[in-house]
């Protein structure tokens, strides 16, 4: 209980300049590398959240081919890269026989 009391004296006698009291270099360097390092986080984040994204789209395109690819089967409708039904000798659109020139 008489620490207290004694503390707050003593400090009461010491006067200190507001001016010198400061952290100095060593406060501004350990404050610029918490900077720099908190950056570099901040980066780091945005990149990997950037790299989740564009996984997540390229997922989805490939489920949704995926799933158009299966229907297109389901419904007995072929198709190739582009799209188009392949078009083959048996297409029933086709008046030529193979090899034949429309002179």
């Amino acid at each position: 209980m008489l620490v207290v009391p004694a503390l707050t004296f003593l400090a009461e006698d010491e006067e200190f300049d507001p001016n010198t009291v400061t952290p100095g270099i060593w406060g501004f360097l350990v404050t610029f590398l918490i900077m720099v390092v908190v950056v570099l986080l901040i980066l780091d984040m945005v990149r990997r959240i950037r790299r989740t994204n564009y996984r997540a789209e390229v997922r989805e395109q490939l489920e949704a081919e995926a799933r158009d690819a299966e229907i297109a089967e389901a419904d007995g409708q072929a198709t190739d890269a582009s799209g188009e039904a392949p078009r083959g000798d048996n297409d029933p659109n086709d008046d030529e026989p193979d090899g034949a020139s429309s002179r």
